[in-house]
């Protein structure tokens, strides 16, 4: 058994692991935030009720960041077994089972690439929507990827992820070096 608040400090450890906040400052900079208009953003505040829906939730950009790194389906399942989540609103019990927990993994240095590889594209691409032009692509090419199971199509949505993050060369250097030294220490 486990509860809603610790499931969501969960959440929130992951993300801060990852290294979300630097890849959300950018979009921020470019006009784009995941919770503008919500009611529970208070100016200068930030986020006053925290719930299990908006923990779960990834952006285009967080959930490549976790599918290039294979977590992805980690995080997919583990709050698969969160009952209650809706759209910017919680309904999750107070006390639920819980059989899956999310993997303690340091990525900030991932996304530190990928923020700066970003930041170099809003300034080569200064119109407003670019950035949040390509999260919102990106999101949806994980969508499809995850929803259609012929291989044929899965190929088709592999190839246009890849031409969608080919101007990511700092991110993907280092998770060039992320998959060679995770490699390594399975094979150890």
């Amino acid at each position: 058994m486990t509860t809603r608040q610790i499931v969501i400090d969960q959440g929130l450890d992951f993300l801060q692991r990852v290294g979300t906040e630097q890849i959300c400052k950018v979009c921020i900079m470019n006009g784009g935030s995941c919770c503008s208009g919500c009611v529970h953003l208070a100016d200068g505040r930030g986020c006053t009720l925290r719930n299990t829906s908006c923990t779960a939730w990834l952006c285009g950009f967080l959930g490549f960041l976790l599918y290039e790194t294979g977590l992805y389906q980690e995080w997919t399942e583990f709050w698969r077994q969160v009952p209650g989540r809706n759209y910017r609103m919680d309904n999750t019990p107070d006390i639920f089972p819980i059989s899956k927990a999310l993997p303690k993994r340091n990525l900030q240095f991932l996304s530190h690439e990928l923020a700066e590889d970003l930041n170099a594209l809003s300034l080569l691409h200064p119109q407003k929507r670019y950035i949040l032009d390509l999260r919102e692509q990106i999101d949806n090419c994980l969508d499809e990827l995850f929803y259609w199971k012929s291989p044929e199509k899965q190929t088709t949505i592999k190839n246009k992820l890849r031409l969608l993050s080919k101007d990511f060369s700092r991110f993907n250097q280092a998770l060039a070096s992320y998959r060679k030294d995770t490699e390594s220490s399975v094979n150890s």
